[in-house]
């Protein structure tokens, strides 16, 4: 995708990967690949947001021929911009030096990947081992295990807010971060690209307020994990779910927005170019 089509964009896509736009076992976005030749053809950026770090969503931005666009990573904590070397981990040692300053009776509780090797990561999350120490490679956030209980919970939360840390709840991580959110960087993106509407897609719960962010917003269905519960948005029709899982839901309904934006004539269509 060229500059010059960047430049006359006036819509963009932001899409989780696991669950979303990859599937969730095989990890193929193979049944997306119709949509993913439409956006391109349209000229319309497709942003990567994730919870995975720079050096785990650098290969993947390569193979999806996604240029120069920039992701997000970590959640929202950070952004990963290709071409440019980011090397930075200022705020991941910040972090790390805020859980040494604990009390010990807090933060005995979590065990964040810091405090693992890339074995027991891989252990914990089924990923390689080559892949585990690509997650263990961060610069914005640190997720991690909590073994205490909501009370210890509680006061862990309120030591690290008080030096300006956020801990977010996922699936199965506790993640520390300094407070951005996938919704933070898709204002930040969009801006940055001229865009006057937004479509993303997501599937879980740190998908949330990305989701409610955007002028569209599309829940993907997931067979492996609990539904979201009714969002704001689909109250007010801006934000709609899936039939069907993963990157086959991804893309019909990308393929659908894409064709309501033709018909309406809100932003690129392929006739444009």
């Amino acid at each position: 995708m060229t500059l010059a089509l960047l430049d006359r964009a006036r819509a963009v896509v932001f899409t989780d990967l696991d669950g979303t736009l990859l599937d969730h076992e095989s990890y193929s976005w193979d049944a997306a690949v119709p949509a993913l030749e439409a956006l391109k053809a349209a000229g319309v950026p497709l942003v990567l947001a994730s919870s995975k770090t720079a050096a785990e969503i650098a290969d993947l931005h390569a193979d999806l021929g996604l240029a120069e666009i920039p992701a997000i990573v970590e959640n929202g904590a950070g952004l990963f911009r290709p071409g440019e070397e980011e090397d930075d981990d200022n705020a991941y040692r910040s972090l790390r030096r805020a859980l040494e300053v604990l009390p010990k009776e807090l933060r005995v509780f979590f065990r964040g990947f810091g405090d693992m090797s890339a074995f027991e990561v891989a252990d914990i999350t089924g990923l390689s081992r080559d892949a585990a120490a690509l997650a263990r490679t961060r610069q914005h956030s640190e997720p991690g295990l909590w073994a205490g209980d909501a009370a210890t919970l509680e006061a862990f939360v309120a030591a690290l807010g008080a030096q300006g840390i956020a801990a977010r709840r996922g699936g199965r991580f506790l993640t520390l971060s300094f407070g951005a959110t996938k919704a933070d960087r898709m204002a930040e993106i969009a801006t940055a690209l001229g865009a006057t509407t937004s479509l993303a897609l997501g599937d879980a719960p740190n998908d949330v307020e990305m989701l409610e962010a955007a002028d569209t917003g599309v829940i993907v269905k997931n067979d492996h994990a609990p539904p979201l519960p009714r969002l704001t948005g689909e109250d007010a029709g801006r934000i709609t779910r899936t039939e069907a899982p993963g990157p086959a839901g991804w893309n019909l309904a990308v393929l659908d927005w894409l064709g309501a934006l033709d018909q309406n004539r809100f932003g690129l269509t392929q006739s444009e170019h």
